[in-house]
């Protein structure tokens, strides 16, 4: 079908506050705003300003009223644990609700603060909705980071009360959650006044008395005495979480999201952008702890009327690359949201695909990409594999929902591989010089966003109106800063090439290791790259190219290394100067995917470097270190 695409960007260019009026009109409130936008309101304007509203209604009693009671709203599938459970979104309301009854009798209520430390269980979906039924400010804290870093969100949020559980899965091994929270508690100056905590069978722990509480045993009461808590009436403007980024020093950032704007702009994301619609099921193969997990596994579904579904797993290891597969084709999974490195990982593991064969995938209709840059080479194997549209797309967990993509519901533009698509509305994108004048098109530069920001993005920082605007807004003014390089071609198609600290000064020319990587990883042997800047005494920085070969590949390392600086010199240029590969088992990674090239960075530039707190495998980084000492004997 024709695409619906530029007419609906133009109607939202010409006229924002009709366009997003009529987007709110998919959501229930329980009194309407004063206006659409107040300019004058907050750091940069405020979303429905004076309208009340309640987001756990919205996603739950709603569909409850509406049709939807025995509808699975929540399919956790745990191939860790072997355990699978489906809830209803009648049976979702019942522990929600019965949920909110605990926190309510431990003194929670609007505008307190919970901190929900949870492995992917449903409990954790569970602790995110009853938070925002009483008005309460959840921060998720991802399940297994380190105790220092609990305990600086701690300190940032002070909580009244932490939901935990005593451990969490990973392949082969037990995560004990509980000496991580006693220890980040003991090093916290904000203390809760009480801890729930569920038990999870494959390792039980200790309570401390006074303080923590046995979470089955208090829901189960509260259930079985017909507790009922109503959703309070929040304002559109009062936060709904906080979620701090994953900063590897000082205090931690707070994205604030706020309950009104996030709710209108993630509704109208799952049918226009995901092409999605109530009563189908969608799955985000994410982590609660990120914002993928809070926008796509728990609002945006449970908003539009789906079902989601909640996967304690691994793309490889659990038990093996065919998983996503099975989850697709046992759930009838619409589309899947993840990350490119887990379908490079896929590939590495079972590149002919021979584990898709028993799986039928003929319901299942679209991949999305995000998270990573997906190298066109990625995306090409996963369309031959799947035989589904493969939609790679850009956002940030400060903006919450999708700054570009290919609007899969507004109909399909043509695709152009490297290219997370066009911006969707809301985000006026542009491409600025670092002195803040705009570049020729095809120019590489730095991508901003003209504000004001629309719904659903962060209105600010928790506590720290100074640091929000510091951090994005004043090196550009009138701009968000998205700390990302990239260009817009002649069609409008957005390319982010790198975080704007990984574009390298080669001899005074300005590089996107982004773009070199795209290059590298088109090689026939390469599974996975990562391209950073090294130091060089003459041309200041040169790029170094770490390759992962295939699983089965016996090509020899100095053929690949000889062809990948060919390609380099051809496709780039001799100004590129990339003239060196190293050879690696895997790369160092955060739990969501992401690559570690800043700390790769420094260790091949011998500097001191702290272990990132969110690396998924320590031990990769001292795989990194012996594999640049090999190349530089």
């Amino acid at each position: 079908m024709a695409s619906r695409y530029h007419e609906v960007y133009g109607n939202w260019k010409q006229n924002p506050e009709e366009f997003w009026a009529e987007a709110a009109a998919e959501i229930d409130w329980f009194s309407p705003w004063e206006k659409v936008f107040a300019a004058r309101a907050g750091v940069y304007g405020r979303w429905f300003p004076g309208a009340t509203c309640n987001t756990c209604f919205n996603a739950v009693d709603r569909h409850v009223e509406g049709g939807r009671k025995d509808q699975p709203a929540l399919v956790y599938d745990s191939p860790i644990s072997g355990r699978q459970k489906s809830f209803t979104y009648g049976e979702l309301k019942d522990e929600v609700s019965a949920l909110a009854a605990v926190l309510k009798d431990f003194g929670v209520g609007k505008g307190d603060r919970v901190v929900i430390y949870m492995p992917m269980v449903p409990e954790a979906v569970f602790a995110m909705l009853a938070c925002a039924r009483i008005g309460a400010v959840h921060s998720v804290v991802f399940g297994g980071f380190a105790a220092r870093e609990l305990a600086a969100r701690i300190d940032d949020a002070a909580p009244k009360a932490i939901i935990s559980a005593s451990c969490g899965l990973e392949p082969g091994r037990v995560v004990a959650y509980k000496p991580l929270l006693d220890e980040a508690i003991s090093l916290s100056a904000a203390r809760p006044e009480a801890c729930l905590i569920l038990q999870r069978e494959e390792q039980r722990c200790d309570l401390t008395e006074g303080r923590d509480h046995d979470y089955a045993e208090l829901v189960n009461a509260a259930r079985a005495g017909g507790r009922v808590v109503p959703c309070a009436p929040v304002l559109a403007t009062d936060p709904l979480y906080i979620l701090y980024t994953s900063g590897t020093t000082g205090r931690p950032k707070g994205v604030v999201r706020d309950n009104g704007g996030h709710m209108v702009r993630l509704k109208w994301s799952m049918f226009n952008e995901f092409g999605i619609r109530p009563g189908e099921t969608f799955w985000a193969a994410s982590d609660v702890g990120w914002v993928v997990g809070h926008s796509y596994i728990v609002y945006a579904p449970l908003l539009h009327g789906c079902t989601t579904i909640l996967f304690e797993g691994k793309p490889v290891g659990t038990p093996d690359a065919g998983v996503f597969w099975r989850v697709i084709a046992e759930h009838n999974v619409a589309a899947l949201f993840t990350a490119p490195t887990a379908f490079r990982a896929i590939r590495t593991a079972d590149p002919d695909p021979e584990m898709l064969a028993p799986h039928d995938l003929s319901g299942f209709r679209t991949l999305f990409l995000a998270g990573e840059r997906a190298d066109p080479d990625t995306v090409k194997w996963a369309e031959k594999t799947l035989g589904v549209p493969v939609i790679d797309h850009w956002w940030q967990t400060e903006t919450g929902a999708p700054i570009s993509q290919d609007p899969v519901g507004l109909g399909m533009l043509p695709v152009k591989y490297g290219s997370p698509g066009v911006p969707m509305p809301g985000y006026d994108v542009q491409v600025l010089d670092d002195a803040g004048h705009g570049v020729p098109t095809g120019t590489l530069g730095n991508v901003v966003v003209k504000l004001p920001l629309p719904p659903g993005a962060l209105p600010t920082l928790w506590n720290d109106d100074k640091r929000f605007r510091d951090a994005y807004l004043s090196e550009f003014p009138g701009y968000y800063k998205t700390a990302d390089a990239g260009l817009l071609d002649e069609d409008g198609y957005l390319f982010i090439m790198a975080r704007t600290d990984d574009i390298i000064n080669v001899a005074g020319h300005r590089l996107s290791t982004g773009g070199m990587e795209e290059v590298v990883a088109e090689h026939p042997a390469v599974a996975e790259c990562a391209v950073i800047g090294i130091a060089d005494p003459l041309k200041g920085q040169v790029p170094c190219g770490f390759v992962v070969l295939h699983g089965k590949n016996t090509a020899d390392m100095g053929t690949v290394e000889r062809e990948l600086i060919a390609m380099v010199r051809e496709r780039i240029g001799p100004v590129a100067a990339f003239k060196k590969v190293v050879p690696v088992k895997r790369l160092p990674k955060t739990r969501s995917g992401k690559i570690l090239r800043t700390t790769m960075q420094k260790i091949a530039d011998h500097q001191e470097w702290t272990m990132p707190a969110t690396i998924d495998d320590p031990a990769i980084l001292d795989e990194i270190g012996e594999a640049l000492g090999r190349s530089e004997s």
